[in-house]
């Protein structure tokens, strides 16, 4: 059967083909009687490469529920590849951030920190051997 062209745009814009995908109709699970039980209007996908799974239900027309399951995994999928983008994204700014030049108060500040230490250092004065 033929994907909706709406459906078939989103895939192809996250790069998915539909061979990818497994698609299967089974039974459903739950209330709703002798008929849930009989039907197989529950559809099950799967994207091989990611392993990403969608089961739906939802309604009683296996046209209707592969519809919505289609636009489910696409919405996962696409949720998974802006997680991946701002993962990238946070560990770009991250390393800038850890790179970048100290600003003159940072300087101003380490400097003082650095005499501070040094004076609490010179106090010290050397161990001698008492023996």
């Amino acid at each position: 059967m033929a994907l909706p062209t709406q459906i078939d745009a989103r895939l192809t814009a996250l790069g998915v083909r539909s061979a990818d995908v497994d698609e299967r109709f089974v039974r459903g699970t739950g209330p709703g009687g002798q008929k849930i039980n009989k039907t197989s209007s529950t559809v099950w996908l799967r994207h091989r490469p990611t392993g990403v799974e969608v089961r739906c239900q939802r309604e009683r027309s296996q046209a209707a529920n592969r519809e919505l399951a289609w636009i489910e995994l696409c919405g996962k999928l696409e949720q998974r590849l802006r997680d991946a983008r701002a993962a990238v994204q946070q560990e770009n700014e991250a390393d800038r951030r850890r790179h970048r030049q100290k600003s003159r108060g940072q300087k101003v500040r380490m400097i003082q920190s650095k005499k501070h230490r040094a004076g609490h250092k010179a106090k010290r004065g050397r161990v001698r051997d008492e023996g």
